[in-house]
C-alpha cells in the first residue's frame, strides 16, 4: 500500500529513514507533551491505514484508533500523499516505536499544533533572518585552500539563485556579512508568501538545518540534491576533517543525521504542496 512513497522519496535521497532527530517545542505548555515523543514505546498496534474524513482531510488509523497530535488534536493531513508518508513511518516501526526517527510525523504535529503560535508573516520573517547570516555568504580570508574551496563550491550556487530570482545577495568576509538589498528581501518575501502554512513549516525546518536560505531554495527547486546541499552547508567542517582527520564513526553519524532531517523537510514541503491525491495506480505498483 505504501510503495508509492519510495518513488516520492527517491527524489530526495534515501537518507530520510537512516537517522534520528528528537522533536522540539518552544512553547512551555506543549513542552511536556512534545518531550514524550522523544521516548521509545512498545508497539501497540498491528495495522496502519489511512482514511478520508471531514472536509476531505486524511487521517491515520492505528488498528481502529485515530492518531492524535501531542496537543490532543485529531491528526489530519491535507492530502493523500502526505498521509501515505506518515502512515509509512508508523508501519515501518518494529517492536519498539522510535519516535525520534519519525520526521514526517513530527513535522505534521508541528503544523497542526503550531506550538509557537505563529502566523505565516512571522514564519517568513524568521526565515528571512537567515539571509543575514547565510552559510554561503560568509567567507574566510585564510587559509588559501578553504578560500578557494568556498569560491569554487559556493559561488555557482549563489550565482544560480541570484539569476533564478533576479536578486542581489553577494558574499563577504566581514563579520557583519553582506548587506542584503531591501529589494532582495521583498522578492524572497513575496516568494515565501506563495507557500501555504504547512509548506512553510517544512521550508523553515530545512533552512534551520542548513543555516542557509540559498541552499534550502536550491534544494527545494531541485537545483541541488539533499546530499549536495548538506555537503555545501558543511563545507568548512569537511575541509577541516580532510586536513586533520575525524573522530571515528562520529562524522558519518552527524552526516546521516543532517541528511535525514534535511530530506524529511524537503519531502514535507513538496508533499504538503500537493493539491491532488496520489493516483490509485501508483499505490498498486
Amino acid at each position: 500500500m505504501f510503495r508509492s512513497l519510495v518513488r516520492l522519496q527517491s527524489q530526495f535521497g534515501n537518507a530520510l529513514f537512516l537517522s534520528k532527530v528528537c522533536p522540539r517545542s518552544q512553547q512551555s505548555r506543549f513542552a511536556l507533551k512534545y518531550s514524550t515523543a522523544a521516548a521509545e514505546r512498545k508497539r501497540f498496534y498491528q495495522d496502519v491505514s489511512i482514511s478520508q474524513g471531514e472536509g476531505g482531510l486524511y487521517e491515520i488509523n492505528l488498528d481502529r484508533r485515530k492518531l492524535k497530535t501531542p496537543g490532543g488534536k485529531l491528526f489530519t493531513v491535507p492530502n493523500e500523499a502526505l498521509a501515505i508518508a506518515v502512515a509509512t513511518e508508523w508501519d515501518a516501526q518494529r517492536e519498539t516505536l522510535k519516535f525520534y526517527t519519525m520526521h514526517m510525523t513530527t513535522l505534521c504535529n508541528t503544523a497542526l499544533d503550531n506550538p509557537t503560535e505563529r502566523n505565516k508573516d512571522q514564519m517568513i520573517n524568521a526565515a528571512l533572518k537567515f539571509l543575514e547570516t547565510d552559510t554561503v555568504c560568509y567567507r574566510v580570508d585564510e587559509p588559501h585552500g578553504l578560500v578557494e574551496l568556498q569560491k569554487n563550491e559556493w559561488d555557482p550556487v549563489l550565482h544560480w539563485i541570484e539569476n533564478r530570482y533576479n536578486v542581489t545577495i553577494g558574499s563577504s568576509s566581514s563579520i557583519l556579512g553582506p548587506e542584503i538589498p531591501e529589494a532582495t528581501r521583498d522578492t524572497f518575501r513575496q516568494h515565501l508568501n506563495s507557500y501555504n502554512f504547512w509548506s512553510l513549516t517544512g521550508l523553515e525546518y530545512v533552512i534551520t538545518q542548513l543555516k542557509s536560505v540559498v541552499l534550502s531554495l536550491g534544494m527545494i527547486d531541485r537545483h541541488l540534491s539533499v546530499e549536495q546541499a548538506v555537503l555545501l552547508s558543511r563545507l568548512e567542517e569537511e575541509y577541516q576533517i580532510r586536513r586533520w582527520g575525524n573522530v571515528e564513526w562520529a562524522h558519518d553519524y552527524d552526516m546521516y543525521e543532517l541528511r535525514a532531517r534535511t530530506a524529511a523537510g524537503a519531502l514535507f514541503v513538496h508533499l504538503s504542496s500537493e493539491s491532488s491525491t496520489v493516483k490509485r495506480k501508483l499505490l498498486q505498483d
